[in-house]
């Protein structure tokens, strides 16, 4: 238990900077985890690809010599988590409904909320015989969370599993069952957001949210003020060198501190690595036209969706929107 903690926090002095911590802060937060009051965490997994978890949990694995698992469990008071956990069945049931007889938990969504036929196209878990929908277990630990966390945008706004006809009637928690929620959103979030926002829990500090939901110190610049093309002229094809606005880069209209951030332990993101930004942070992601169309030429013009085309250049790729 203690070993955990140390490297909890451990994790948190390294990351200070990038978390917004200050020295007072990591003063209080080793206080916090002391505590044995601490509150508890129940994170629940809908529709979604489990990405928000791995995310979490590469971060975190990097930075302590103990296992993720056991870092989350004894340093957060994490006590139910399907991926997680070590049990199954009545007995995992049983620990959430423990937490749920305590009350006063942090409630942690990942993936969307399926809402069709009653929410029956997800079942949370099964409880003495009787299946539980995604969504009424949802509704029932919300009651008496202390604060509802959506983890990725699936479980914010709806994200993948609510693109396109969407027959499971995929939704956000919020609009899912129409509650406040502190969204994490990214698809998947950084590993540090979503540290960021249990440290500020366990803290006991406020977080000022966007009217997206999302916490406004992590989202309050767009992608395109701090990348590092951002000055550089717009490039009409790939494997150039420059701003990717008219290959589709949602950047300008996207906010996340990712430049600054980066990913896969600050190697790279997907700009530097020659990839548009996507707008997975954003309420509208993924959009009607999410990704790259096949062009018939190499120049930004046009819409996509063409397969045929003449010259060297007819494998470029763009989105429409």
């Amino acid at each position: 238990m203690d070993v955990s903690r140390r490297n909890f926090l451990k994790y948190c002095g390294i990351s200070a900077t990038a978390l917004g911590l200050s020295a007072t802060d990591l003063l209080h937060l080793e206080e916090a985890l002391a505590n044995p009051s601490t509150p508890t965490v129940v994170w629940l997994q809908g529709s979604s690809c489990t990405g928000c978890t791995e995310s979490f949990l590469n971060r975190i694995a990097t930075t302590a010599p103990v296992s993720a698992g056991d870092v989350l469990i004894n340093s957060i008071n994490l006590s139910y988590h399907p991926t997680l956990m070590a049990t199954a069945g009545q007995t995992a049931v049983n620990v959430a409904k423990a937490a749920y007889n305590r009350g006063g938990y942090v409630l942690v969504v990942e993936g969307g909320v399926p809402t069709a036929f009653g929410g029956a196209c997800c079942f949370a878990w099964t409880d003495n015989g009787v299946d539980v929908t995604f969504l009424d277990a949802v509704k029932t630990m919300a009651s008496k969370a202390a604060k509802v966390v959506c983890v990725g945008t699936c479980a914010s706004y709806g994200g993948v599993p609510a693109a396109g006809t969407n027959p499971a009637g995929i939704k956000g928690v919020k609009a899912a069952i129409g509650v406040n929620t502190i969204n994490i959103a990214g698809c998947p979030p950084h590993p540090n957001w979503i540290v960021w926002g249990i440290v500020q829990i366990l803290l006991g500090n406020a977080i000022s949210l966007d009217s997206q939901g999302r916490p406004s110190a992590l989202y309050n610049t767009t992608v395109h003020e701090h990348c590092l093309y951002n000055d550089e002229d717009k490039v009409s094809t790939f494997g150039q060198s420059g701003c990717l606005r008219n290959l589709g880069c949602r950047g300008p209209q996207t906010y996340a501190n990712c430049p600054q951030q980066l990913w896969n332990n600050g190697v790279n993101w997907c700009i530097g690595a020659g990839a548009p930004c996507i707008g997975c942070t954003e309420s509208t992601f993924p959009g009607a036209n999410p990704f790259y169309a096949q062009t018939s030429g190499g120049n930004s013009g046009g819409s996509g969706g063409n397969s045929g085309g003449s010259g060297g250049n007819s494998d470029t790729h763009r989105r429409d929107d």
